[in-house]
């Protein structure tokens, strides 16, 4: 356990020392940010292109914004925090492939499955604090200026988007079992969600796909009961597990 602690240590200093950490941190701070910043601006930038939309034949009325309009934004921008998440975190082990340290590791007596283990923990915890930031900061604003009750279920549908991540985020070190380059890590993770996708086309499927749980944001009108997500949330943690268990099993037997 001492040797797992010092090795997940280890990882953590590397990516504050990449500067990971402080772009992640910004980047879920700016997003907290902008989800009611967004919602407070639409009616200036509507009044600001009414001219142009007259012309269209367009008529704009009143606009009004509350909790709501800031929480559907959050769901926007939470897919475009993950990408930069993958994309980031596509060469974790890759990197370590092409520069041979991972060897020197091995041979001290570090076992593989702690090794993937604690770098698989570094990007659940990364996006798992990002996912906290970036709801609390968008929770108080919108508490500041709004009523966060006018938006039903809103814990429920931020975990539904969150467990939607962390399942896609434990494709990386699966990917990275099997392949050693960054891009087909990504492409892999691109692959999974396509076919999770693809999955919830066909209609006795759709409720039980992790991707659905990204839809999670009809919860906030009160369109669909959390209920609906009971299955995809079940899947998605048995996904997550399976990954997980999959890359150790593959890893242990990689040539570095």
């Amino acid at each position: 356990m001492r040797q797992f602690t010092a090795f997940v240590k280890k990882e953590f200093l590397e990516q504050l020392r990449s500067g990971k950490l402080l772009i992640l941190a910004f980047l879920f701070c700016l997003f907290g940010i902008m989800n009611p910043a967004m919602a407070r601006l639409t009616p200036w930038l509507m009044e600001l292109l009414s001219d142009q939309l007259a012309e269209s034949g367009m008529i704009v009325a009143g606009v009004e914004v509350n909790a709501l309009t800031s929480w559907t934004q959050y769901f926007k921008n939470m897919p475009i925090a993950l990408m930069i998440c993958i994309v980031m975190f596509s060469g974790i082990l890759t990197s370590e492939y092409q520069s041979g340290t991972l060897i020197h590791i091995v041979t001290r007596g570090m076992k593989r499955w702690k090794i993937l283990t604690a770098k698989t923990l570094i990007m659940a915890v990364f996006w798992t604090i990002g996912s906290l930031v970036c709801y609390g900061i968008t929770y108080g604003y919108n508490a500041y200026f709004w009523d966060n009750s006018v938006a039903a279920h809103v814990f429920t549908a931020a975990f539904c988007g969150y467990l939607a991540g962390l399942w896609l985020i434990t494709v990386i070190p699966l990917a990275s079992a099997c392949f050693d380059s960054a891009p087909a890590v990504v492409i892999s993770v691109g692959a999974v969600y396509l076919a999770g996708y693809l999955a919830g086309l066909i209609p006795k499927l759709k409720s039980y796909t992790p991707v659905s749980l990204m839809n999670a944001w009809a919860l906030l009108a009160g369109a669909e009961s959390a209920e609906n997500y009971g299955f995809a949330i079940a899947v998605a943690v048995a996904l997550t597990a399976l990954h997980i268990a999959a890359a150790a099993a593959v890893f242990n037997r990689k040539n570095l």
